[in-house]
């Protein structure tokens, strides 16, 4: 009996074998194409993510005064309930030092929020958002500290105007938005459109406008060079679509910078993974081209 085992046990490890060979294959081409987040503009999918990320701001904005520097920093956790929705928060604090004038910290309205992916197919990813802020942010109402109002009004442009409905802190903001991501064969090309709506919900003394209605958009173009790096490059508009009394010219509806950088990919284990970036944004026009900005971005994302 154990002689005729013994050919059947072979046979058997052999087909297993063989089945696992060809089945090797197909567990590579269903692994996730590699996907180049963006600088500032959201995942096209749901994550569980830890994200730490700080704009410094360097401008010049009157000739024979040292220079503005405005470092604004973001910090977001969100996390999948399922497959398809992450819920989010997001948290923020600036500190603005300006060429003359006193130096002012804020914290800023935080964000509640969430995404909900719709795969596409293997190459594309669609995900909607829908976020809101709590207007608890420091430099509002009818009596603010004037270096802490200038600090939280200082972010806007620091982060290239992407993230308004955090520095509104006399606002409460609605936003919903859209993503849509190609990814395949180590590129991404991604575009993204919010629209914000603002309502006052304080401050009426300093703030003329009770209500507001901005815009922003975006393309990110991402590849990877290697599997551990890849670079990004990516455009980003904002406009207002009302006309709030801050526009007094067509110079201040709205603006437009671009960013290029790189980012690492470094595996921690099963399943995090850090991917620290580093990019640098420069304006294209009004009203940050003439004040000479420079926007340096530390991106310290952790996936989990």
């Amino acid at each position: 009996m154990s002689a005729l085992a013994r050919p059947s046990l072979g046979r058997l490890v052999t087909g297993t074998l063989a089945a696992l060979g060809a089945l090797a294959p197909l567990a590579a081409s269903a692994a996730p194409a590699p996907y180049s987040l963006p600088w500032q503009l959201r995942p096209a999918a749901p994550v569980n993510v830890a994200r730490l990320d700080t704009s410094v701001a360097v401008s010049h904005p009157t000739v024979g005064v040292p220079d503005t520097v405005t470092t604004a920093s973001m910090f977001l956790l969100s996390y999948k309930v399922t497959p398809s929705f992450a819920p989010l928060v997001r948290v923020g604090v600036v500190h603005n030092t300006p060429g003359a004038g006193d130096s002012g910290t804020a914290f800023i309205n935080p964000v509640l929020g969430g995404t909900y992916g719709i795969p596409l197919g293997d190459s594309l990813r669609l995900a909607l958002f829908l976020g809101l802020t709590v207007p608890v942010g420091m430099g509002g109402g009818n009596t603010p500290e004037m270096a802490v109002a200038a600090a939280a009004r200082s972010g806007i442009l620091a982060r290239s105007a992407m993230d308004n409905a955090m520095f509104a802190v006399n606002d409460f903001t609605v936003f919903p938005g859209v993503e849509l991501a190609y990814v395949r064969d180590g590129l991404t090309v991604q575009a993204e459109a919010t629209v914000l709506q603002l309502t006052r919900v304080r401050g009426e003394a300093v703030q003329a406008d009770s209500s507001r209605t901005n815009f922003t958009a975006g393309v990110h173009v991402g590849y990877f060079v290697a599997p551990w790096l890849s670079l990004g490059a990516e455009v980003r508009h904002q406009r207002w679509l009302s006309t709030p009394s801050s526009v007094t010219t067509q110079a201040l509806r709205d603006n437009t910078t671009a960013a290029l950088g790189t980012r690492f990919h470094v595996k921690l284990g099963d399943t995090l993974t850090l991917r620290p970036g580093l990019s640098y944004a420069l304006p294209f026009d009004a009203p940050m081209k003439p004040q000479h900005y420079g926007i340096a971005q530390l991106d310290l994302p952790l996936n989990f």
